[in-house]
């Protein structure tokens, strides 16, 4: 397993190591212990697959209070993948990192809890699956614009497919303080 930092602390990317040949591959999709070593140390608790057509934007979601830590990968198809740092007096507040998930690059992304996820899908669909360190909760359920722009993030689609929900998101500065989780050094 490959652990790739990137400029959000915490956040990562694993390349597991994929073992393949004419018959097909086979990978660790999770191991305890590696990730551990790795930093992420909550247990996931649960496991969801969602599947989305082309232009789907899902997101920017979190929890709080009841935050959920997310280990995101592509079962089929391709999706422009990002986390947001969203915890009140973080050094990186607001700031992003995108990363590209497929079928075919057998990547993860670690998003740790305090941060808002979304995703865009670039392929025909995409099969998505999310394990969480916390149990969905309807009440902590919350987003964040998808453009906020004062985000930016840099999404590779301009118009995309939202759910009402996600249309009708706040920006980051809309949203009571009470409402972001804290930064915890």
């Amino acid at each position: 397993m490959k652990v790739i930092e990137t400029t959000l602390p915490s956040a990562m990317v694993i390349e597991p190591q994929v073992f393949g040949d004419s018959r097909g591959f086979f990978y660790e999709s999770y191991n305890q212990a590696k990730f551990h070593e790795a930093g992420i140390t909550g247990a996931l608790v649960q496991s969801n697959v969602s599947r989305s057509a082309k232009g789907v934007l899902r997101g920017l979601h979190y929890q709080w209070p009841n935050p959920q830590g997310k280990l995101v990968s592509v079962l089929e198809g391709e999706v422009f993948d990002v986390a947001v740092d969203i915890r009140r007096g973080s050094p990186t507040f607001g700031r992003w990192e995108g990363v590209v998930l497929t079928a075919e690059n057998h990547r993860h992304f670690w998003i740790p809890e305090g941060f808002a996820h979304g995703f865009c899908v670039l392929s025909e669909f995409a099969t998505f699956a999310y394990q969480c360190t916390a149990l969905y909760d309807p009440i902590a359920d919350a987003g964040v614009r998808w453009n906020d722009p004062d985000i930016a993030v840099d999404w590779p689609i301009s118009h995309p497919l939202l759910s009402g929900k996600d249309e009708k998101a706040l920006l980051l500065k809309e949203v009571p303080q009470d409402r972001l989780p804290e930064y915890q050094r």
